[in-house]
């Protein structure tokens, strides 16, 4: 249920034993008051709860405990007091937003319990004391807002094992110290806000920290580093001028050089004993069962090769970086070129990232098709974890589309080719794996395109087994602008959801770019005559990849259908978008022809098909 902005005002209902079936409640961004009812937790089946941007007054109350929250946002209100008896009793929370209130107190070390949460905002609060360094156990946390408070101490060096962690903003509290070491192992990080504080020394070698804006690191006691507004570190050699002459300046050159001459000889030779004794202790790890791999490929590849490749995952190797891995490019010696992805590790566990580890390996076990990438093998060892896929030259769509020489040379047919490989692949994964299987993130960055242009979807990350005897209901996952609008109110996954991302990176390929204003308007229309007004003199050929040709002939009756049967799946309600069977049915029925030429052809016309399948 969202009963979001509107202008409802008075107190929340006590009455809520009655609402068994409620699995999501949103009343967020209105002018509720009072207190939260205690009785709220008697909705035994909510999973989802956003009261945020209200009136509401008093504490949190513990009786939330007793629901299985998934979800709980509370932001914006004027809710008081210690968090922490209500921190006890939510063990499955994935996301905890209690940002702008008037809470207080210290932040509880309990939260370092809950391994799934994935996104905790405490921010525009009166917490006081340390940041606690059991918040580095939340190996899955993607985003950590913590600005605004009183905090105050030195970071925990922990903090640097949250190696999926996207965002992270401590500002404007009395942190002080240096930033921990630790924080240059954040690779996945992208943006970050450290300022107003009492930091001092280097900032981290990442790239969050060398690319954040000055107004993110500024207002700090003596922060030094590779950053916009920042002075260079002093080295100690900078710091101490030499004062020698003649021959004991020769002297403290000569013998240290001799001796460093002498060390390196040393170290070459014990490199290549130790080199061999690794090889052989490799071998028998193996052997032991601590490695647990297997690879396919004709036997082209073996665990050695790709450690070899990758020179122990060198960051010169790596070609992107993510939340959950980072993917490194390897040159086998066979000439074989995969590419590896390598899942976060945390040294407080043997494997770090095993659900999302996990989630892909079995979603690719089994499966061959040509537009679903290879997966070569896959490596499970208590130092890393990897899969091998096959390695696509082009890279992204998303990176194809961004690059004028290559957008250019995608021409039409090869853009319907495209969309076709798209759909052909989802159908095949919704209709004949068993059980199905949904992606949950299609995007333009998930789809990688070989020399030919030709489609193969990847990172099944989040993807997700629909079994017929267990609950389809899960945590939010998706890429913004292209999840399903239903995905705001409802928790329930299921092929639908493809559906909508198919749409929305169907009509990118099309446009050229990120389709989402254009989309939101299509959505927000609530009838045809409404969208006549939006379409109003507004030619199909105008809102397409203007860097291309207008396509003639049987190629312009194609882009047209391709755009029919996209606003069919941007459909607002679920159960009217086709199933991607149909889709992919609909791309072995040659299209039909126009009856109109395409340069007139009017974007109010190609929405009649969605409007008829609505």
């Amino acid at each position: 249920m969202d009963l979001s902005d509107n202008e409802f005002h008075g107190k929340l209902s006590w009455k809520w034993e009655q609402f068994h079936n409620l699995t999501y409640l949103k009343i967020s961004r209105n002018k509720i008051s009072g207190e939260i009812p205690a009785e709220l937790g008697k909705a035994s089946n909510l999973k989802a709860l956003d009261l945020s941007s209200n009136h509401l007054v008093g504490q949190i109350p513990i009786e939330l405990g007793k629901l299985k929250l998934l979800e709980l946002k509370l932001s914006n209100n004027r809710l008081l007091g210690d968090i922490s008896s209500v921190i006890e009793v939510l063990p499955d929370v994935e996301t905890l937003d209690l940002a702008a209130n008037n809470l207080s107190g210290s932040i509880p070390r309990q939260l370092g319990k809950y391994s799934q949460l994935l996104f905790l905002n405490l921010s525009k609060n009166s917490f006081k004391g340390i940041i606690p360094a059991e918040i580095g156990y939340l190996r899955f946390l993607q985003s950590l807002d913590l600005s605004w408070n009183s905090l105050m101490g030195d970071l925990p060096q922990e903090l640097g094992n949250l190696q999926r962690l996207e965002s992270l903003n401590i500002s404007h509290n009395m942190l002080s110290g240096f930033i921990p070491t630790t924080f240059s192992s954040m690779r996945g990080l992208t943006t970050v806000d450290v300022s107003n504080n009492k930091l001092e020394g280097p900032i981290p070698d990442i790239k969050a920290f060398h690319e954040a804006p000055f107004q993110a690191i500024h207002n700090n006691t003596n922060l030094c580093g590779n950053a916009t507004g920042l002075k260079v570190c002093e080295t100690l050699l900078g710091s101490r001028p030499l004062h020698r002459k003649g021959k004991k300046v020769v002297i403290l050159i000569t013998l240290p050089l001799l001796g460093f001459l002498f060390f390196l000889f040393t170290l070459i030779g014990g490199f290549f004993i130790l080199r061999r004794r690794i090889r052989s202790r490799r071998k028998m790890s193996m052997e032991r069962g601590d490695l647990f791999s297997i690879w396919g490929h004709q036997g082209e590849i073996n665990h050695e090769d790709i450690i070899e490749a990758t020179e122990g995952f060198n960051p010169s190797h790596c070609i992107g970086v993510g939340g959950f891995a980072a993917v490194y490019k390897a040159a086998l010696p066979t000439g074989l070129v995969v590419a590896v992805k390598k899942f976060h590790q945390s040294p407080d566990d043997e494997m770090i990232g095993l659900k999302a580890f996990t989630s892909e390996m079995h979603s690719l076990l089994g499966i061959r098709h040509r537009n679903i990438v290879k997966l070569y093998g896959f490596c499970s060892h208590r130092k890393h974890s990897f899969l091998v896929y096959e390695f696509l030259e082009r890279g992204s769509l998303r990176t194809v589309l961004d690059n004028e020489e290559q957008a250019m040379e995608m021409d039409w047919m090869k853009r319907i080719n495209l969309v076709r490989g798209v759909a052909n692949a989802l159908s095949y994964l919704h209709h004949n794996c068993s059980p199905p299987i949904v992606h949950r993130d299609i995007t333009s960055n998930n789809i990688l395109l070989d020399s030919e242009y030709e489609a193969h979807v990847s990172d099944f990350g989040t993807a997700r087994l629909l079994l017929p005897d267990s609950s389809n209901w899960t945590s939010l996952a998706g890429t913004a602008g292209y999840t399903a609008p239903e995905l705001a109110y409802t928790m329930e996954v299921n092929e639908k959801c493809d559906v909508y991302s198919f749409g929305v990176v169907a009509m990118e390929i099309m446009m050229g770019r990120r389709p989402g204003d254009f989309i939101s308007s299509l959505l927000s229309s609530a009838s045809s005559s409404t969208t006549a007004a939006i379409c109003q003199n507004t030619l199909f050929k105008d809102i397409l990849d203007q860097r291309l040709p207008p396509p003639e002939h049987r190629v312009a009756a194609g882009v047209v259908y391709i755009a029919e049967l996209a606003f069919a799946c941007l459909n607002a309600v679920p159960k009217s978008r086709p199933s991607m069977k149909q889709v992919a049915s609909d791309f072995i029925i040659r299209w039909p022809p126009l009856t109109k030429p395409f340069s007139i052809v009017e974007l109010k016309e190609v929405l009649v098909h969605r409007n008829a399948s609505g």
